[in-house]
C-alpha cells in the first residue's frame, strides 16, 4: 500500500516560506495597478514565478495498479516539495526522462517478465503542458530484463535504455505523437567481472550520449567497462565505436553511473562495488576517456556495506557531489576546472536510508535526495561559494523514490 505523503517541515522553516508568499502577494498588489502596463506585468509576474520554482518528476518502485510517477512543485529558496499530481505509471517505473521540450516522458519498468517475454518495459507519456500531468501513450519491451536507466538523445528522436539484467543497451525511436517504436538496435555485452555475487555477467546500469550527440556511452556494472557508442539518431541506431570500450576501470569496481562536466572536457564515473570516484578526461573526437585519478567517496574507517549510486555536477563547474548507500550521505568535492581533479569538501547525511538519485534545481539553490528504503525525498540548500549542503527541514514522503527528474515550472 503507498504511504500517504505529507510535505513535512520544521515550524521556522514553514513560517519562513509564508513571509515570503506575503511579500509575493504585496508585489504582486502592486503590479496589477494601471492599464497600459497591466498585461505587461501579469506577463513579467508568470515568468518569474516560473524561473523561481520548477517542477520535479518522482519515479518509484510500486505495484502495477499503483500511482507510481508523482509530480511535485518546488520552492527553490526554502526547498519545500507540493505534491501536484501523481500518474499509474505500471510497475517500477524506476528512472525517468523527458524531451527537451517537455512533451513527453519516458520511464524504464524495472521487471524482468513483460507480457511473457524475458525483459522489462518501456513507457511513453504524453505531458500536459499545463500542468505536467501525464497520460500513457504506449508500451513496448525494452528488450532485456530489470532496465536500469533510460535517456533522451540531444535531438529527441532516440530513447536509450540500459537493462541491467539483460545486459545489454537499446535504442528506441521516439514517433511523431511522441510513442515509442520496437526497439531499432540491441546491443549485448560480454564478460563479467572478479566479484562472484555482482559481477557474474554483465550488467548494463546506464546509458546516455555525449554532450555532442555523438556517442553514446554505456556504463557496465558486471564488465567493469564503459563502452562507446556510434549514434545515429535518424534511425535510432546503435553501432559500437572503434575502440568498443571508451574506459576499463579496476577489477571489481563496478561502475554504475557516469556525468559530463559542463565543459565538456572532463566527466566522472562513480563506482558501485569499491566506492571510489574516476576523474576522466574526454577525447570528443574518439568518443574515449583517459583516467585523471581515482579519489573515495566514504571515509577509510567506514567497514560496513556502502554502494554508491548517482554522481551530479554542479551547473557551474565547480562542484561534484556523490550519494553513498549504506553509508547514507552526500560527498561533496571541489573540481579544478583546470585539471579536473577533485577535492572533497564534505560529506553530510542524506537524512534517509539508502539514497538512489539525486538531482540540482535550475538555479542550482536546492539539491533533492530520494531515499528509497526510508521513503522519502529530502533537501538541502547549495552554498554556491563552497559547494557544501545544509539541510532545510523539509521533506516529503513517497513510497521507495528511486529518481528524481527537475524540469522548469509549466504555465
Amino acid at each position: 500500500m503507498m504511504r500517504p505523503n505529507n510535505s513535512k517541515s520544521h515550524p521556522l522553516v514553514k513560517a519562513a516560506a509564508f513571509g515570503l508568499a506575503s511579500l509575493s502577494l504585496a508585489f504582486s498588489a502592486c503590479t496589477s495597478t494601471g492599464t497600459e502596463n497591466a498585461a505587461d506585468a501579469v506577463t513579467s509576474e508568470s515568468e518569474e514565478q516560473n524561473l523561481a520554482t520548477s517542477m520535479v518528476y518522482v519515479g518509484t518502485y510500486a505495484d502495477p495498479e499503483a500511482e507510481s510517477i508523482f509530480l511535485y512543485r518546488l520552492n527553490p529558496e526554502t526547498g519545500e516539495l507540493t505534491r501536484e499530481s501523481a500518474t499509474k505509471g505500471g510497475p517500477n517505473p524506476s528512472f525517468l526522462a523527458l524531451d527537451e521540450e517537455r512533451r513527453y516522458l519516458y520511464a524504464v519498468n524495472e521487471i524482468g517478465d513483460y507480457q511473457g517475454q524475458n525483459s522489462g518495459a518501456v513507457s511513453a507519456f504524453a505531458v500536459d503542458p499545463q500542468t505536467g500531468a501525464l497520460t500513457l501513450l504506449n508500451r513496448v519491451p525494452s528488450k532485456g530484463g530489470s532496465p536500469a536507466h533510460t535517456t533522451v538523445d540531444g535531438e529527441n528522436k532516440t530513447v536509450l535504455v540500459a537493462n541491467y539484467m539483460g545486459g545489454n543497451v537499446a535504442a528506441f525511436p521516439i514517433q511523431e505523437n511522441g510513442q515509442l517504436g520496437e526497439a531499432s538496435s540491441v546491443q549485448q555485452h560480454e564478460g563479467a567481472g572478479p566479484n562472484k555475487q555482482r559481477q557474474e555477467a554483465p550488467h548494463a546500469h546506464y546509458i546516455a550520449p555525449d554532450p555532442q550527440n555523438k556517442y553514446v556511452l554505456a556504463v557496465d556494472l558486471g564488465t567493469d567497462k564503459v563502452y562507446s557508442y556510434r549514434l545515429n539518431p535518424d534511425k535510432a541506431e546503435l553501432t559500437p565505436n572503434d575502440p568498443a570500450v571508451a574506459y576499463t576501470t579496476e577489477p571489481g569496481a563496478g561502475p554504475r553511473h557516469l556525468t559530463f562536466h559542463p565543459n565538456g572536457r572532463y566527466a566522472y564515473l562513480i563506482n558501485e562495488l569499491n566506492s571510489t570516484m574516476v576523474a576522466l578526461a574526454y577525447d570528443a573526437d574518439k568518443g574515449t576517456f583517459t583516467e585523471i585519478e581515482t579519489v573515495p567517496t566514504i571515509p577509510a574507517d567506514f567497514k560496513e556495506n556502502n554502494q554508491t549510486a548517482e554522481v551530479k555536477v554542479s551547473a557551474d563547474g565547480k562542484y561534484l557531489y556523490g550519494s553513498n548507500r549504506g553509508h547514507n550521505s552526500i560527498v561533496v568535492y571541489a573540481i579544478d576546472e583546470n585539471t579536473g581533479k577533485l577535492t572533497q569538501v564534505q560529506l553530510v547525511s542524506t537524512g534517509g536510508d539508502w539514497p538512489r538519485d539525486f538531482s540540482i534545481d535550475p538555479t542550482g539553490n536546492i539539491l533533492m535526495v530520494a531515499n528509497e528504503r526510508s521513503n522519502n525525498i529530502t533537501t538541502f540548500k547549495i552554498d554556491k561559494a563552497t559547494g557544501k549542503l545544509t539541510p532545510t527541514g523539509y521533506e516529503a514522503e513517497v513510497h521507495k523514490p528511486v529518481n528524481v527528474q527537475v524540469v522548469p515550472a509549466f504555465q
